[in-house]
């Protein structure tokens, strides 16, 4: 059996103001090639199919139109979790619908564990693998909050959820393996952050609960799971070293940050229940660049793209020491008549730096809300040994407040 594990697509997600459908369909496109190519039975996604709770019609249709498309090729079925991106009700709404082209979506947890235990069917209507969808499972989901709790005692109980809520799952997984023979290989999901893993500058990727649960261990997931697909991080890599527990990774570089790295598909074929893991590269459908130094670094390095028909997206990082005046007019004036594209300037002069934290051509829409609260930490001069606390508790709020708009739906 051939499972394709993908995550991350974050489709409706912009750069900068810059709209990215084109990539995007291009992505697609390859996707359905891929599946044809490699005669794929199982695509699995692992959570962030939307960049946003509340995705544009255009994004929709991308989704829609792709899943039309996969259901007539060899690939009998597709998986599909809800990520912290996702609204889980938006994700569920047409899941009695899709189901009947063997689409099955989980975009939460319910009340009976059993709903995430998926056992998937050949041609001839033979069970032949076992999923544990599991998607990403909020803090409501898995912990009862107490008045007075400290942070510690709030993480213990979180990772004490999580574990219990993988080996429920797992359990019920082991007792369907029973049923239909031992030789059933079981598939788990999951959208969360684990110990050690890999994150680069600009990928969007934060904490997905208060304090230190991005260091999960791998020892949390039960033994039984014969592969792991994860979903949140950006860049692949495995879990602990472990070959079969994986992330995919995002198929397009998220941010400027994500500009020079591979990204990947992992195919998985099983030998009964051992799994061969080989990753199949993903094209780079729209190159970024992010271009950093001195102004002649800069000047020369857009004239070489420039000579080799760069179609870039390009972030400048000026770090001179002399304060340019009119940098994003003299930038602009460097890529005339070519076919690239300056989507943000950052100067750092050390000019700059001197008279303040804001930055010269930096607007609101460049920064996330982490980064405006550690402004403003920065620009009230709290003692960096209070930091990592109000971090944590503006961490638990936004949380809150991003479960209360989910509730709302």
């Amino acid at each position: 059996m051939k499972i394709l594990h993908t995550s991350d697509w974050h489709l409706g997600r912009s750069l900068y103001g810059r709209k990215r459908y084109d990539e995007y369909q291009a992505f697609l496109d390859w996707l359905v090639a891929t599946i044809r190519h490699y005669d794929i039975d199982l695509l699995l996604v692992a959570g962030d199919l939307f960049d946003s709770s509340t995705p544009s019609n255009r994004a929709q249709a991308l989704y829609y139109d792709f899943l039309r498309q996969v259901v007539a090729t060899s690939c009998r079925h597709v998986v599909i979790i809800a990520g912290n991106h996702d609204s889980p009700s938006f994700l569920n709404a047409p899941r009695g619908l899709l189901k009947a082209f063997n689409v099955h979506l989980v975009g939460s947890v319910s009340d009976n564990p059993l709903d995430e235990v998926l056992v998937l069917r050949d041609g001839q209507a033979r069970p032949e693998l076992i999923v544990c969808a599991v998607p990403y499972l909020r803090d409501r989901d898995i912990r009862m909050a107490e008045a007075g709790e400290s942070i510690e005692q709030k993480e213990q109980k979180l990772i004490a959820g999580i574990r219990g809520h993988y080996q429920q799952v797992a359990a019920l997984a082991e007792q369907r393996r029973a049923e239909y023979g031992a030789h059933l290989p079981i598939v788990a999901t999951g959208h969360l952050f684990t110990a050690g893993a890999v994150t680069v500058d600009g990928d969007g990727v934060r904490e997905l609960y208060v304090g230190s649960l991005a260091h999960l261990s791998a020892g949390i997931f039960p033994g039984c799971i014969d592969y792991l697909a994860l979903g949140h991080l950006h860049v692949p890599q495995r879990v602990g070293g472990v070959e079969n527990m994986r992330y995919s990774g995002s198929p397009l570089a998220i941010g400027f940050g994500e500009a020079q790295q591979r990204k990947s598909l992992c195919l998985v074929e099983f030998e009964r229940t051992q799994a061969s893991v080989q990753l199949i590269e993903v094209p780079r459908f729209q190159e970024l660049e992010r271009i950093c130094g001195e102004w002649e670094q800069i000047a020369g390095r857009i004239g070489e793209l420039a000579v080799n028909g760069s179609h870039a997206w390009l972030e400048i990082v000026y770090q001179g020491d002399a304060l340019i005046d009119g940098l994003r007019e003299r930038l602009d004036a460097l890529i005339d008549g070519t076919e690239m594209e300056i989507l943000r300037v950052r100067n750092r002069s050390i000019v700059e730096h001197l008279i303040g934290q804001h930055r010269v051509g930096e607007t609101l829409d460049e920064l996330d809300e982490y980064e405006v609260f550690e402004r403003c930490l920065a620009a009230h001069q709290v003692p960096a040994a209070a930091r990592p606390e109000l971090l944590r508790c503006y961490r638990e709020t936004l949380s809150l407040m991003h479960d209360e708009d989910q509730r709302a739906e």
